[in-house]
């Protein structure tokens, strides 16, 4: 055997203020919502669904006080412990309350933030 074929990674995450993932799903499927544990009756006429993942986890509540504050979006689902952040709405204001959260933690609490990307 080559040494090629007995490479492991490993992988692990190194906590640091960052948000490392903010993306708007615009129009998604109704499949979508039952897969994420979303009841598709009340949240497929929300028209988007915003998703985040960010560290320390815990920020993830901050997260959703300020989407909850910045628009109209409805929770889905927050993890303080992943870190994982879902929120349902329309498009502007997923769009709105990502865009806030990024601003938020990046000029007050000094974290880094990747762009928004919407699909």
């Amino acid at each position: 055997m080559e040494l090629a074929d007995k490479m492991r990674i490993v992988q692990e995450l190194v906590p640091g203020k960052q948000v490392t993932l903010a993306h708007v799903i615009a129009n998604p499927d109704p499949v979508l919502y039952q897969k994420l544990g979303l009841d598709p009756a009340t949240d497929y006429t929300r028209a988007a669904i915003g998703i985040l993942t960010v560290s320390p986890a815990e920020t993830a509540v901050i997260a959703a006080d300020v989407a909850l504050k910045a628009s109209g979006v409805t929770l889905g689902f927050v993890d303080r412990f992943s870190g994982t952040l879902i929120i349902t709405g329309s498009v502007s204001e997923v769009e709105t309350s990502v865009s806030a959260i990024n601003n938020y933690v990046e000029s007050k609490l000094g974290f880094t933030v990747c762009t928004v990307t919407k699909t």
